[in-house]
């Protein structure tokens, strides 16, 4: 019990919204576009509705790939449509992961042969 008190206390509380989503565009330089899914119920029929919004996010690494489930956070306006920053990467889509592979043993090919070449 005491722990758990000690690690909640040891957290900052920065006030700031946060939301979880999917990344749905990566093709701006630090910057991402985060879906993020809600469901409410219908004020008048009851029925649950799904609505979506996006966010636009600064991504500083450009570390996030479509699919990926992110966390983002709140932050002052960095640009017209900027207003939140990417805080974590929940998990990473498998396709994404994949395609990451794939673009880093071709880089790494690529390095190579420019060394082969220069050498």
């Amino acid at each position: 019990m005491a722990e758990t008190i000690t690690n909640t206390a040891a957290q900052k509380k920065t006030g700031r919204a946060t939301q979880v989503g999917q990344v749905v565009s990566t093709k701006m330089d630090k910057t991402i576009v985060v879906s993020v899914d809600m469901k409410k119920a219908h004020a008048l029929y009851r029925r649950v509705i799904r609505r979506s919004k996006k966010y636009y996010a600064h991504d500083e690494q450009n570390q996030a790939l479509v699919g990926d489930i992110v966390r983002i956070e709140e932050t002052r306006p960095m640009s017209k449509l900027k207003r939140w920053r990417l805080l974590e990467i929940v998990r990473r889509s498998a396709l994404a992961a994949h395609d990451d592979a794939v673009h880093k043993a071709e880089k790494k090919e690529r390095r190579e042969k420019t060394e082969e070449s220069a050498g």
